[in-house]
C-alpha cells in the first residue's frame, strides 16, 4: 500500500515537473521570441513611406536599377549600354583568339583539314556554351540581376530551400523587400527535388563543397587569366623580332603583371571609361582581320559551319584529336567570367552585345586565323601575330596588350567581389575590403587576396614561360567551373524555376556532353599543366570548408549553452548585479535567446551596464538588405531590467563601411523602437505570448507546497521559479494597463542620458578546440587549421569598425 501511495506521488510529481518544464519554455518564447511581429510591423510601416536609399548612387546606378525593372528600352539606350559592357563583361572571352590555335595543335598542323575540323569545334563550341547555355539561359539566374556565379546560385537555393548549414535565418526575414521566393505546389516535382535535398544533412553538406568547388576554381581562374593573356599578347613582340629571346617576352609580362595588380588600390574608377573602347577597338581589329584573312587566303573555311568536319575530325585524328580538345576549349574560357559580372547590366545587354557584335567578331577572327593556316601551317605557334598585316602590326599589339589587361582587371575584380560573398556565406576567413571609389560602391580591393593572386601570377608567368602549359591549366580550371554551373542550375530549373523535368533534362544532357568531353580531355592534361588549378583549388577548398565546418560548429555551440530566461528572470529586476552608467553592446551571432558571452562575463565581473542590448550582425542569402529593414528591435524580459535585442541583417554585397553609422542607425532604431512599442505590442497580442498556457494559481501552490515536502537537488531551482512567479503575478497586474506616455519619454530620456554616458561593445575573444575524444582529422581542422587562420585573418571589431577604445573582449574557450 505504501509503495502504491510513493509511486502515486512520484508520478504526480513527475507530471508537475513536466507542466512546469512545459510552462517555463513556452514563458521564455513569450519574453524571447522571434521577431516576426516586429518585422511585420516594419513591413508595414516602410509601404506607407516612399523607400529611399541612405546610400549615394551614381546616375549609372540608378539608370542601371531602372532598366532592370522597366521594359521596353529604347534602342539608343540598349546600344550604349551595350557599348559600355564590352569593357566589364567581354574581355577575357576576347583575347582567347590570342592562343587558341596554338594550344589545339601544339605539335604542328600535319593536313589542312585538321584546322576546318578544329575550326568547326570552336563554332559550334561558343555556340552552345556562351551563347545558348548562358547568355541564354544560366545569366537567368541572376538574383533579380543583381548577382551571378556560383555563390548566386547557392543563394537562390538556400531562400528556397532549407538547405543553409548555419541556421540563422527566421521568418521575419522572408518579409524583406529582396528577398523573394515562390513557394511550389505539394505533390510537385520541385517540391519532390526540394524535400530530398533537404531530407539529409549530408546532402546540404555535398552541396557546399560543390558550390565551394566552383568558387575554388575561379579564384584558380583568376590566377590563370592574367598570366596567359598577358603573356600570349606580349609574345607578339617575337614575331617581329624572331630572335628575340623568350625570356624577354616573359620579364615584360611579368612587369605588367606587376604593375597591373600594384595599381588596384586606386580602383578603375578614374580609368574605367577607357575599358569599353579598348575592347571596342580590339573586337572591330579582329573581326577586320578575319574578314581580311578569309578573302586574301582561303574562303573555303566556311564549310566549317557544317558540323559533319567535327565527324571527320575525331575520326581523321582519332585520340590526337580527342586530346586537341583541351585546346579547343580555351576559345569559351571567359564565359564564365561573363556569368560572374552579369550583375553589372540588365540582361538584355548581355544578349544584345554577345549575339550581334561579340559572337560574330569571334567567329571572324576564328576563320580568319584558319584561312592563314591553312596556306601556311608552318605558324601555327604564331597564327594570331602572323596573320596581321604588317601595317597594323604595332596597332594591334597594343590593342591586344590593353585587351588582356582590361580582361584581367574584370578577372581581378571578380574576385575580390567572389571573396566578399564567401566571407558574408561564412566560407572564407574575414578580410580587410576597401572601397576604391565613392560613385560606384560595388567596386571593391582585397589586399591581402591581391597580393596572393600576384604571387600566383608571377609564378606560373615564370616558370611555365609558354602558352601551353599555362592553357591546359586554365582549360582545367574553366571546365571544372562549367560542370558546377550546369549541376547548380538542373537544381536551380527544378526548385527555383519549376521546369519541368523533361526540359531541365535536355539542358543536362547537352550541356554535359560538350563538358564531360573538354574534361576527359584535360584530364589526360594533368602533368603538362593541368595539376595546379587542382593544387590551388585543392589548398583553397581545404581552408574554405574548414572555416565553414568551425563555424557552424561554433554556432551551435552557442545554441545549445545559450542562457535560459528562466535563469535571468531569478536574477531579478537589477539582475542581481550593479548596474553601472551607460550602454552595453553584447555583440553575438545569435538571433534569438541570451547568449553564453552574457553570463560568462556576469559570472567573472558583476556588473553590468544599465541598458543592454544584444548585437546579432547576420548574412542572409539575398543580394542586399535596404537600409530602412536592415535593423529589427525587440525587448526582452519586463521593461525593468532594459535589455533588448537588435539584429541587424545584410546581404552579401552589402558591405560594412567607416561611414555608415552603424552605432547611430542602431540607437536610432532602438528609440524609434520604445516609440512605437504600444503599437506593436497591440499587434502582436504581447500580452497573451508571455503568459505560459499551462501556469494557472493551482499549479503554482501545488508545485511548492509539493517542493516544500522534498527537499533535494532542486531547492535553488524553486526558489528561481518562486521568485519568477512573483514576477509574473506582478507582471500580469502591470500588462492590464496602458503604457502612459510620460513612462515612454522617460525611458527615452533614461537611454539617452545613458548613452552620454558611454557605450562599449562587449564581444567575445574565442578560442576553439576540439573536444577529447575527437578523431584526428577534426583535430587538426580545430586545433590547427582554423586556429592559424583566425589569427591571421581580421577580427570583427575590425570589420564593424568598433573604436578600439570602446571595445571590451571576454575571453571564452569553445571545446567542440
Amino acid at each position: 500500500m505504501a509503495g502504491r501511495v510513493e509511486a502515486s506521488l512520484t508520478e504526480g510529481e513527475s507530471t508537475i515537473e513536466e507542466r512546469y518544464r512545459e510552462a517555463m519554455r513556452e514563458f521564455e518564447e513569450g519574453l524571447d521570441q522571434p521577431m516576426d511581429e516586429e518585422a511585420n510591423m516594419l513591413k508595414n510601416m516602410n509601404k506607407e513611406k516612399v523607400s529611399t536609399y541612405s546610400v549615394s548612387v551614381s546616375y549609372r546606378e540608378f539608370r542601371f536599377l531602372i532598366l532592370r525593372f522597366h521594359q521596353g528600352l529604347s534602342m539608343l539606350m540598349l546600344l550604349r549600354l551595350s557599348f559600355q559592357s564590352l569593357g566589364i563583361v567581354y574581355g577575357d572571352l576576347g583575347t582567347s583568339p590570342l592562343y587558341v590555335f596554338y594550344n589545339t595543335f601544339p605539335d604542328g598542323i600535319d593536313e589542312r583539314e585538321d584546322v576546318i575540323g578544329a575550326l568547326s569545334l570552336i563554332i559550334y563550341s561558343l555556340l552552345l556554351i556562351p551563347l545558348i547555355k548562358y547568355v541564354f539561359i544560366v545569366c537567368k539566374a541572376n538574383d533579380n540581376g543583381q548577382a551571378g556565379g556560383t555563390l548566386a546560385i547557392y543563394s537562390l537555393l538556400c531562400r528556397h530551400a532549407n538547405v543553409n548549414l548555419i541556421p540563422n535565418q527566421q521568418r521575419s526575414d522572408e518579409d524583406l523587400s529582396t528577398y523573394s521566393r515562390t513557394l511550389v505546389a505539394e505533390g510537385s516535382f520541385a517540391a519532390k527535388t526540394k524535400k530530398w535535398l533537404e531530407s539529409r544533412h549530408s546532402k546540404k553538406r555535398a552541396l557546399l563543397v560543390i558550390v565551394l568547388l566552383g568558387t575554388c576554381m575561379m579564384i584558380g581562374d583568376s590566377i590563370l587569366t592574367p598570366a596567359i593573356s598577358v603573356l600570349s599578347a606580349t609574345g607578339g613582340i617575337k614575331v617581329n623580332n624572331p630572335k628575340m629571346s623568350s625570356d624577354i617576352a616573359v620579364f615584360v609580362s611579368v612587369v605588367i603583371l606587376i604593375g597591373l595588380f600594384s595599381m588596384q588600390h586606386y580602383g578603375t574608377d578614374k580609368v574605367g571609361w577607357l575599358f569599353a573602347p579598348i575592347v571596342l577597338i580590339w573586337f572591330l581589329f579582329i573581326g577586320a582581320t578575319g574578314i581580311y584573312n578569309i578573302c586574301k587566303h582561303d574562303t573555303s573555311v566556311l564549310k566549317a559551319f557544317s558540323p559533319k568536319y567535327i565527324y571527320l575530325y575525331f575520326k581523321r585524328r582519332g585520340q590526337d584529336g580527342w586530346i586537341s580538345l583541351g585546346g579547343i576549349l580555351l576559345s569559351i574560357t571567359g564565359t564564365e567570367a561573363l556569368y560572374a559580372e552579369i550583375s553589372y547590366f540588365p540582361l538584355q545587354v548581355i544578349q544584345l552585345a554577345f549575339t550581334f557584335f561579340v559572337f560574330p567578331c569571334l567567329l571572324l577572327a576564328y576563320c580568319g586565323q584558319a584561312a592563314y593556316l591553312v596556306n601556311h601551317k608552318e605558324h601555327y605557334q604564331d597564327a594570331f601575330y602572323a596573320s596581321i598585316p604588317e601595317s597594323v602590326y604595332w596597332p594591334m599589339f597594343i590593342a591586344a596588350t590593353g585587351a588582356a589587361i582590361v580582361g584581367s582587371q574584370a578577372t581581378i575584380s571578380g574576385t575580390y567581389s567572389l571573396i566578399k560573398q564567401a566571407v558574408s556565406h561564412g566560407c572564407f576567413p574575414r578580410v580587410k575590403i576597401v572601397h576604391t571609389s565613392k560613385k560606384f560602391l560595388a567596386q571593391i580591393y582585397c589586399p591581402d587576396i591581391n597580393w596572393i593572386l600576384m604571387i600566383g601570377c608571377i609564378a606560373v608567368t615564370a616558370s611555365f614561360k609558354n602558352q601551353i602549359d599555362i592553357g591546359n591549366a586554365y582549360g582545367t580550371a574553366v571546365v571544372i567551373v562549367m560542370l558546377v554551373t550546369t549541376l547548380l542550375m538542373v537544381l536551380t530549373m527544378l526548385v527555383v524555376w519549376r521546369c519541368h523535368w523533361i526540359l531541365v533534362l535536355i539542358f543536362a544532357l547537352l550541356s554535359l556532353v560538350v563538358e564531360l568531353s573538354y574534361f576527359s580531355a584535360v584530364l589526360l592534361k594533368i602533368n603538362e599543366g593541368g595539376w595546379v588549378p587542382l593544387i590551388i583549388a585543392a589548398f583553397s577548398l581545404l581552408v574554405m570548408f574548414v572555416w565553414n565546418y568551425v563555424t557552424v560548429k561554433k554556432y551551435e555551440f552557442e545554441v545549445h549553452s545559450r542562457v535560459s530566461m528562466s535563469w535571468i528572470l531569478g536574477l531579478g529586476p537589477s539582475l542581481g548585479l550593479v548596474r553601472v552608467p551607460g550602454i552595453g553592446l553584447v555583440h553575438t551571432e545569435l538571433a534569438s535567446g541570451v547568449p553564453h558571452i552574457f553570463s560568462h562575463f556576469i559570472t567573472n565581473l558583476p556588473a553590468i551596464h544599465s541598458v543592454v542590448v544584444f548585437v546579432c550582425v547576420k548574412n542572409l542569402p539575398v543580394y542586399t538588405v535596404p537600409e530602412e529593414e536592415r535593423f529589427l528591435v525587440k525587448r526582452i524580459g519586463p521593461k525593468t531590467f532594459r535589455m533588448f535585442r537588435c539584429v541587424a541583417r545584410y546581404g552579401y554585397k552589402d558591405l560594412h563601411r567607416k561611414d555608415d553609422r552603424f552605432e547611430d542607425k542602431l540607437f536610432e532604431n532602438l528609440f524609434s523602437f520604445i516609440q512605437n512599442e504600444t503599437m506593436m505590442e497591440s499587434d502582436s497580442n504581447y500580452s497573451n505570448s508571455v503568459y505560459p498556457v499551462n501556469y494557472t494559481q493551482e499549479s503554482r501552490d501545488e508545485l511548492i507546497s509539493n517542493n516544500n515536502n522534498n527537499h533535494d537537488s532542486n531547492d535553488n531551482n524553486m526558489v528561481m521559479f518562486s521568485s519568477m512567479v512573483d514576477y509574473m503575478d506582478t507582471m500580469s497586474f502591470s500588462q492590464n494597463n496602458t503604457v502612459e506616455e510620460e513612462e515612454e519619454e522617460d525611458e527615452l530620456e533614461f537611454l539617452k542620458t545613458c548613452k552620454e554616458s558611454g557605450v562599449v561593445h562587449i564581444m567575445g575573444n574565442t578560442v576553439v578546440k576540439a573536444r577529447k575524444g575527437s578523431l584526428l582529422p577534426k583535430k587538426i581542422a580545430i586545433d590547427y587549421i582554423y586556429a592559424f587562420l583566425a589569427k591571421i585573418c581580421r577580427e570583427n571589431s575590425a570589420i564593424l569598425h568598433v573604436p578600439h577604445e570602446t571595445l571590451l573582449n571576454v575571453g571564452q574557450v569553445y571545446y567542440l
